[in-house]
């Protein structure tokens, strides 16, 4: 096994970049899937040296939500300043962030995240550097995937309002293979 693992670690990392969606200079999409959930499971079960059922069943337990079920998709959404005072005061600047990311499928009506379901990751004080968001596509708009229409991703926030529209083919396929 252990000479399979730089095989397939590169296989993840290529996919991965067809995942990823930078909106405006300091925010990130990381779209997640079953593949990638896999790599991150063998990942924490191989550094934690877990081989108990138990264990396993935890790490699992805790990715498998992470994974698109044919009708959504979903992502892992950072705020990425490399400098520490700077985040710090975005972060203060960007409450709720995590409420005005949105999704647009060709000419359908935007699909607006939604957040944190497992646990609230915003203060009175600042919001996280790390949400983990849901996106729910309707009859329409699913439709409207498999039938090749574009896709975009925005953020509408006071201070922090970017759009990334279209997204390039390579994205927007990999996106589309989540939607049944």
């Amino acid at each position: 096994m252990p000479k399979k693992r730089p095989e397939f670690r590169a296989k993840v990392m290529a996919h991965k970049k067809n995942r990823q969606v930078p909106v405006g200079p300091n925010a990130t999409l990381y779209f997640e899937d079953r593949f990638i959930m896999q790599y991150q499971v063998q990942e924490m079960l191989r550094a934690g040296r877990i081989f108990e059922a138990d264990g396993i069943e935890e790490e699992l337990a805790a990715y498998n939500p992470l994974i698109p079920d044919g009708s959504n998709w979903k992502a892992t959404f950072m705020l990425e300043y490399d400098n520490e005072e700077e985040r710090k005061v975005a972060l203060a600047q960007l409450l709720d962030i995590e409420e005005k990311v949105w999704i647009k499928v060709g000419d359908t009506a935007p699909v607006w995240a939604i957040a944190d379901e497992d646990l609230d990751r915003t203060t009175a004080d600042k919001t996280s550097s790390v949400h983990f968001l849901r996106f729910e596509l309707n009859a329409e708009q699913k439709a409207a995937v498999k039938a090749g229409a574009s896709i975009g991703v925005g953020i509408d926030h006071a201070q922090y309002s970017y759009q990334n529209m279209p997204l390039l083919e390579n994205i927007r396929a990999s996106l589309g293979a989540d939607i049944e």
